[in-house]
Order: C-alpha cells, then sequence, then structure tokens
C-alpha cells in the first residue's frame, strides 16, 4: 500500500487539506485523520458522530430486565416457600437481581456495539506518524485509483508536513 499524509500544526490546515482531499474526490472514508486531541469544534472531527450505541444499550436493558424478572419469577415459583399468606413472587424482593440484570445487559450490549462499530480488535490505520502523540494531526489518504499522486501531495502540502509511506 502506497499512502500520502501531511503533518499539521493547527486544525484549521487541516480541517482545509480534509476539504481539499475531497475536492479532489477522495471520499470520507479513505481519508485518514488522526490528532491527540479531540477534534469536535471542526467538521473533520464530526464524521463519525453518528452512533446507534444509545438505542442497542437501551434493548440489551431491555433484554438483561427480562431475564431478570423471568429468573427470579420462575426461580420463586419452582420452589415455593410458605410465606404466611404473603405472595411467593413480589417485585420488592426481586428488584436487586431485576436492576442487576437490567444494567449487566445495558453494559454488554454497549461494549459489544463499541467492538464492532469500532472495529475492534483488529482495525489499525495504516497511515501513523509518531509526531501524533507530540501535538500534530495527520491527515493522509492511502492512492486512489484515478487520482494521481501528483494530486494528493499538491492538495496535502498547503500548510503541512507531507510524507510518503512506500
Amino acid at each position: 500500500m502506497t499512502a500520502v499524509y501531511a503533518l499539521f500544526d493547527r486544525p484549521e490546515l487541516a480541517q482545509k487539506a480534509v476539504d481539499g482531499l475531497r475536492a479532489a474526490g477522495v471520499h470520507d472514508r479513505e481519508i485518514t485523520v488522526l490528532s491527540s486531541e479531540p477534534l469536535e469544534a471542526y467538521e473533520m472531527g464530526q464524521r463519525d458522530h453518528h452512533t446507534v450505541m444509545p438505542w442497542i444499550a437501551c434493548l440489551g436493558g431491555l433484554a438483561g430486565f427480562s431475564v431478570g424478572v423471568g429468573l427470579t419469577t420462575l426461580t420463586q415459583l419452582d420452589w415455593p416457600l410458605v410465606t404466611g399468606g404473603m405472595p411467593i413472587v413480589t417485585i420488592w424482593t426481586n428488584a436487586i437481581p431485576i436492576f442487576e440484570l437490567t444494567m449487566l445487559g445495558a453494559v454488554l450490549a454497549t461494549v459489544g456495539t463499541l467492538l464492532v462499530t469500532a472495529g475492534l480488535p483488529g482495525r489499525m490505520s495504516e497511515i501513523y506518524d509518531p509526531a501524533v502523540s507530540e501535538g500534530k494531526i495527520l491527515v493522509g489518504v492511502a492512492h486512489q485509483e484515478g487520482i494521481t499522486s501528483a494530486d494528493l501531495e499538491q492538495t496535502l502540502q498547503d500548510g503541512g508536513e507531507v510524507k510518503w509511506i512506500p
């Protein structure tokens, strides 16, 4: 894989490079932006903002709640104890296991969603430079069909230090 990337000191220059790559015909999913700090104030930092994780966490919590209610109810009905005229199955005695299983379902669904949507384990960017850890912003792209290397380099050259990965 051949790739070209540039290191920028300021987020404004990195955003300009991202816009230039888009104008050159590079798709958003092909552009790599790495930074040691969040870039939420810039459009390039909002690319992966949309997520369904809260809805999946709610579904996981609902599944955990259902398992908790079912488990406590079936356990109490399977071994009915004489309770002196009180009901065998009560919500108050089951509240703690139901709550814990609800939270377990929500947490497991959240972690599972995170692993799947982030492509973990195994998702590593092919483009990286140690200068990112020192505060630089990396904007790069792997070689694209139909776009010349000179066009990519020219787009990234404005305001950044261009480097190639052979």
